[in-house]
């Protein structure tokens, strides 16, 4: 009403001063403007110089200036041949203050508001103010607080401008007390509601906002409803109405939802049609509807992506697959895909982004899909799952980017997020049996960008002395022939640890070379020569004593290793999907001064228990097994070890097992180990690629399948009731300078003599 009152006003003004007679505008003046550009008024005032007017142009050309909403009123006047326009600004909103909102915060309440029209720094529009207060009510309503109620209050400020207050009270929300189903025969109610998130209140509800009223949970329950009929075959289900009544008092809530069921329906047949570019065997074969099952719209959908997948494995990445059933009188469904395939597509360029310290030819000699090459879904996403393996990156993702003014071509944009490849651990300490602790290592998996693993390691301590080192090429040739060396030297005393009553002196040094069988499979063979030298004490248990009075107490030993892996977990470190086989065989070859047998069989897998929730199921297993050849006793410090975190937690490490004639732990040449992993989200925590945390459960043990000679308590063979059990809980960060594990154990049934350890942790290993 005041901006009509105020043109018509200045009409009126504007009557009296030009006097209703036309004339020359020779120049326009403004004044009066303080924020608005003179810019915005000129557009739409649409007078220039030179212009001839009238009353009628002149009160146009205001109306227009109105429009713009930026002005509360304005004056027209003549100062000769000059047109004079005095303009009166709006205020503008120099702040929204918001009291009393805690549901909803300060953020998303002023995201809601901006894109009403209302923000900081704006032209106040009054008329803007009650759309305001009721879209702030809706949006509570949508939470069902019905009983929200708002206040809002203008404060003029100084310089033309205001302040909003907006005074909140959000209320509680408003509980189910009933929900009605009309019109169900086949699904009684009970069977339909477990569908809901919705539910009505139970003893838990104060654990629990299920029975909270919410109209988007109930938008996905209809949703969820629908489905669940169209999934058995009622493709002519509807819901013909969804009620929701409010208690007088706005805190309860009533849901009444009418649908129609219709019949059920089964598959008649299935088949395609369309321009069959690939064999229609293999799209057929695709497709997991089947004639004579109940119609399913999942397995449908499914179907689709299954054939539309199938096309781009084949380089149509743009095909169009569209499934039509047709409905029959005798209530079967006929099934047909159509397909429209469109061009081949092909890949112009790969980019990789996001590498900055690993080396471009690193990232690209792991992708399946090549430039220039036909387009692939299952190698451009076999290229991610590769990337991903190497270890070197946290997060990965691929962008298919048609490239402009073609049909055919596309790019691919892999974008990586480099993770920590490298471990430092430098420590000094002391512990009272084994003094003074100097440790150092650095491990680099990523070694200056390269790809390869350059790790050296120094142990100083009254009991271990040791300098190790390890160069690994997996890419020693372009094909993907890997090789790595590797070197030590050790000084181990075990009676400074109270372990045994003897100590070593060891070197070695060898050479392996890895060849790729396919995408995930791997040969690795590998020859090395170690010298060892046993250094016995005054106390030595009978069975060290024996060995050394049959072998000698100094060895040089060539040993020949093999190993295969099969690997289709998602990611090297932190996996959520997949499994992996590994087997190897050692050998103390013939001309060795200790000729052996070592064997030894790992695997693992991953299950998402669904999709993007973080909630993995994962199992380990290790089976080991080793024995003499030639003759010769089987060299004890060769023995398998149980306990610990790469083994059974909660025992201590490598205590597990039969034990020497002193009682001390003394290993085995048969391991059993066995885990069952719950791997569940962290709660609060956005970023899980960098932090694990599960729940086990770890059952094994190592036993001595031959007893050696000079043993006085050794029951050789498999015993089952001597594996151990234990539950716990774990975690896994990966750190700055490495991964650091921790883990929480309880054993479940240890016997006397067992070594327990209810807390373990571990720099440098992950879970």
């Amino acid at each position: 009403m005041k901006i009509r009152l105020g043109l018509l006003f200045s009409l009126a003004l504007l009557a009296s001063a030009v006097q209703a007679e036309s004339f020359q505008v020779k120049d326009v003046r403004l004044e009066g403007l303080q924020r608005v550009e003179p810019g915005l008024v000129l557009r739409n005032f649409d007078v220039d110089s030179g212009d001839q007017v009238d009353q009628s142009s002149l009160a146009t050309a205001t109306r227009r200036v109105f429009k713009t909403g930026y002005f509360d009123d304005i004056q027209i006047a003549r100062d000769g041949d000059v047109l004079v326009l005095t303009l009166q600004e709006r205020p503008a909103i120099s702040l929204i203050r918001l009291e009393g909102n805690k549901a909803i915060e300060d953020e998303a309440l002023l995201k809601g508001l901006e894109q009403t029209g209302l923000r900081e720094g704006d032209v106040f529009k009054r008329a803007t103010l009650e759309k305001i207060r009721l879209d702030l009510l809706r949006m509570y309503a949508g939470q069902g607080r019905y009983g929200a109620d708002i206040q809002t209050e203008i404060e003029q400020l100084s310089g033309n401008r205001v302040a909003l207050n907006i005074d909140i009270k959000e209320g509680k929300v408003a509980t189910i007390q009933h929900i009605n189903i009309i019109g169900n025969s086949v699904f009684v109610d009970e069977d339909l509601k477990d569908l809901f998130s919705l539910k009505l209140p139970s003893f838990w509800k104060f654990f629990s906002d299920d029975d909270k009223y919410a109209r988007e949970k109930l938008a996905g329950d209809l949703e969820r409803l629908r489905s669940h009929y169209m999934d058995q075959g009622y493709v002519n289900f509807s819901i013909d109405s969804s009620q929701v009544s409010i208690s007088p008092d706005k805190k309860h809530v009533y849901i009444t939802i009418n649908i129609t069921e219709g019949d059920q329906f089964t598959v008649r047949d299935v088949g395609v049609a369309g321009e069959l570019v690939i064999d229609e065997r293999k799209l057929l074969d695709a497709i997991v509807v089947e004639p004579g099952t109940v119609f399913s719209r999942k397995d449908m959908t499914l179907s689709q992506e299954a054939v539309r997948r199938k096309l781009g494995d084949n380089g149509y990445l743009f095909a169009n697959v569209s499934p039509v059933p047709e409905l029959n009188d005798d209530k079967t469904i006929s099934l047909k895909y159509f397909i429209s395939p469109g061009k081949r597509t092909y890949v112009r360029r790969i980019n990789v982004r996001g590498n900055t310290k690993t080396a471009d030819a690193v990232t690209r000699r792991s992708l399946s899909q090549m430039e220039g090459g036909i387009a692939s879904t299952a190698a451009i996403e076999r290229s991610k799952e590769r990337v991903a393996q190497t270890g070197y990156f946290r997060d990965i993702n691929v962008e298919t980017v048609p490239v402009p003014g073609t049909d055919d071509q596309v790019d691919l944009e892999y974008s990586v997020v480099e993770d920590n490849t490298g471990n430092f651990t430098a420590s000094v300490g002391f512990s009272q049996t084994s003094g003074a602790i100097l440790n150092l290592s650095v491990s680099q998996d990523n070694f200056l960008g390269s790809g390869d693993n350059v790790s050296f390691g120094i142990t100083n301590s009254d009991s271990v002395t040791e300098y190790k080192f390890s160069y690994f090429e997996p890419y020693y040739t372009v094909d993907g022939v890997s090789r790595g060396y590797n070197f030590f030297l050790r000084e181990t005393d075990y009676e400074e640890e109270d372990i045994s009553s003897f100590s070593t002196d060891e070197w070695g040094a060898g050479v392996t070379f890895g060849y790729p069988i396919d995408d995930y499979q791997r040969l690795s063979f590998g020859l090395s020569v170690e010298g060892v030298k046993i250094k016995p004490s005054t106390d030595v248990a009978a069975e060290v004593s024996a060995f050394i009075a049959q072998e000698g107490d100094t060895y040089t030993n060539f040993i020949a290793k093999a190993s295969w892996s099969n690997n289709h977990l998602n990611r090297r470190i932190f996996p959520t999907n997949g499994y992996s086989h590994s087997a190897s065989v050692e050998v103390g070859v013939p001309g060795s001064d200790l000729s052996y047998h070592k064997e030894e069989y790992k695997y693992r897998m991953y299950q998402p228990l669904s999709e993007d929730s973080g909630w993995v199921l994962s199992t380990r297993a290790r089976l080991g097994y080793a024995g003499t050849m030639g003759g010769n006793d089987y060299p004890f410090f060769k023995n398998f070890y149980g306990g610990g975190l790469r083994s059974v937690r909660g025992f201590d490490a490598n205590s597990l097992g039969p034990r020497d004639s002193n009682n001390d732990p003394f290993g085995g040449t048969a391991a059993i180990d066995f885990s069952g992993e719950l791997i569940f989200p962290i709660p609060f925590i956005q970023d899980s690629n960098s932090m694990r945390t599960l729940l086990f459960a770890d059952a094994g043990n190592v036993f001595q399948m031959d007893c050696p000679a000079g043993s006085s308590n050794c029951e050789s063979g498999i015993k089952f009731d001597e594996i151990r059990y234990s539950v716990g809980l774990g975690f896994s960060w990966l750190t700055p300078i490495g991964p650091l594990s921790f883990a929480f154990s309880k054993p479940m049934n240890a016997k006397d003599g067992d070594d327990e350890q209810f807390f373990e942790f571990a720099l440098g290993r992950t879970f």
